[in-house]
């Protein structure tokens, strides 16, 4: 139930709090004093888009705020703690919602910032709103199949069938899609199969490019660095004059000298490592000058590789790493879509057996539903009697469907007929809002047992009745109250009272500024208010408002 309301800066409201009991509870008051704000607040509360014009003159911030006692609801706790919110304390579940002048609005659950959505998920758990043109919501036929389910308890079967549907539709759209872009995957297949071979056969490696213009720059050097390799030879061993043949000298000389002086090792040694090195360097430029034969023709080679490897990089990346990534994905590309074009050869088999998964659940729910409506039938027909339809018909009619429904294998149309005599007509084909009002109560009434919902709040829904239907309007609500608490704000002073409490909206001057204010109304000022509500505070006014008191009391 709703345990408390606040509400600060909202339209004329300085600061209300508002602590209604459980039961029916109505709201009156004369026209224009501020009815319509309190189920403003509850709206804001519940997360409905805000609009700056609601502040009060001169607020900096208007402030909503809501306490539920939850302490069972746990739809509401999963809610909380998928949305990583704090639980709620002692069963108290706290919305509030804050709308400054400039900036963004706010909004808390149990003191932690949230989303705007996850009011409105939890606003849908808690509190069921109608207001004046809210009775319309039953000339939709989704609507009325809702309420179908509601009664069958089909809700978590309709649930599945969503689900089974919508995997059902998946496949059949990747088999829509698989026969409208055949010809284009083809030819993509066609192209990244031409890609792919061409990097691969080319067979580059990682740093190529660099290796191969360090060899170009070789081999278009080759004749010179063959005439320097030849200079050196000259220089260093070929000639009669070259050092390795003087150093060969030197070294014999040093050979002799150590045998007459011992100590000259180390002069020999020296002598014979340089002789040696010398006979290293002119082995190193021999190998050297031999690879360097041939140079013309590695050019070509080469140049021919280099530009094999520039003509991918203009088809492929502006690198060579870049080229070999393009490969490496267009072949992962090409893969993934030969694989789907084996994954379109068996998407007929999944879709049949998806679609008899399907009508196997739509089969289950179209039967709870079709055994659920003749017991719905009968509650509301009794209910519509009470309501002054004696003899009005009513019943819910199944269409088949051709396809799968979003919610199942079937439509429904709720048929009514307010006269004996007259056919049944769908309920968005009945002119009178005031027959469609107290409809609406009699569907609400036989669901207030099935109904999770814990909060219902009707809005000036009986308005066009009056008299002895507004009693018996008051009767039902009343009833409704056993299993919901029930608020509504009314004209009928037939139906105020039959609440167990009552409060009375009123417009106040202080300080210059106008408020609304939200007061009870018990004893005689609840007599006065009835009366009033009955056209007057006249004596006999005041009788039959104590007559209406009385007998509700009895």
């Amino acid at each position: 139930m709703l345990a408390s309301l606040r509400i600060r800066n909202l339209a004329l409201v300085e600061d209300l709090i508002w602590e209604p009991p459980s039961g029916f509870v109505a709201v009156t008051g004369e026209t224009g004093a501020g009815k319509s704000i309190i189920i403003g607040a509850i709206k804001l509360l519940l997360g409905e888009r805000a609009d700056k014009g609601v502040l009060r003159s001169g607020a900096d911030v208007c402030v909503v705020e809501g306490s539920f006692e939850v302490s069972t609801n746990s739809f509401v706790h999963a809610m909380l703690e998928e949305a990583a919110v704090e639980p709620c304390e002692g069963g108290q579940l706290i919305m509030k919602r804050t709308l400054p002048v400039s900036g963004a609005g706010k909004q808390y659950v149990n003191g932690s910032p949230c989303a705007l959505a996850l009011l409105k998920r939890l606003g849908d758990q808690l509190v069921d709103l109608h207001g004046p043109h809210d009775h319309q919501s039953l000339f939709s036929c989704d609507e009325q199949l809702r309420l179908v389910d509601s009664h069958a308890g089909t809700l978590g079967l309709r649930t599945e069938f969503f689900e089974k549907r919508r995997e059902w539709m998946l496949l059949v759209a990747e088999k829509k899609s698989f026969s409208e872009n055949a010809e284009a995957i083809a030819r993509e297949i066609d192209l990244l199969e031409h890609q792919v071979e061409e990097i691969s056969g080319a067979n580059l490696r990682a740093g190529e490019e660099e290796e191969l213009m360090a060899k170009q720059r070789i081999a278009a050097h080759s004749k010179r660095l063959m005439e320097i390799c030849s200079s050196l030879r000259s220089i260093v061993s070929d000639s009669d004059d070259s050092m390795v043949a003087r150093w060969g000298e030197i070294a014999r000389s040093m050979r002799e000298m150590h045998r007459i002086d011992p100590e000259t090792a180390s002069m020999q040694d020296a002598a014979g490592a340089i002789f040696e090195s010398l006979q290293d360097f002119s082995r190193a430029v021999d190998c050297y000058s031999g690879r360097l034969d041939g140079g013309s023709e590695n050019l070509a080679a080469i140049e021919d590789r280099l530009d094999l490897i520039q003509t991918l990089k203009r088809k492929y990346g502006s690198t060579l790493d870049e080229v070999l990534r393009f490969g490496a994905e267009a072949s992962t590309k090409m893969e993934a879509l030969q694989r789907r074009e084996e994954r379109r050869e068996g998407l007929d088999e999944d879709i049949a057996k998806a679609a008899k998964l399907v009508e196997g659940v739509g089969e289950k729910l179209s039967q709870a539903r079709r055994l659920s409506a003749p017991k719905l039938e009968k509650l509301v027909k009794a209910h519509l009697v009470d309501l002054g339809f004696v003899r009005a018909g009513f019943s819910i009619s199944f269409q088949k469907l051709d396809s799968f429904g979003i919610h199942g294998m079937e439509g429904v149309d709720f048929l009514f007929a307010p006269n004996p005599g007259e056919p049944e007509r769908p309920l968005r084909s009945i002119a009178s809002s005031g027959e469609i009002s107290r409809v609406m109560l009699s569907i609400k009434t036989a669901l207030a047992g099935v109904v999770g919902v814990p909060v219902l709040v009707f809005d000036e829904i009986d308005a066009n009745v009056g008299g002895e239907i507004g009693a018996k309007v008051g009767a039902k609500m009343d009833e409704i109250s056993r299993c919901h608490q029930v608020f509504c704000i009314t004209h009928l002073p037939q139906v105020a009272a039959r609440a167990v409490a009552h409060f009375s909206v009123r417009k106040e001057v202080e300080g210059g500024r106008t408020k609304t204010l939200l007061m009870p109304v018990v004893g005689q000022e609840r007599v006065e208010e009835v009366a009033r509500m009955l056209g007057g505070r006249s004596d006999s006014a005041q009788l039959h408002a104590q007559v209406l008191l009385s007998n509700v009391s009895s």
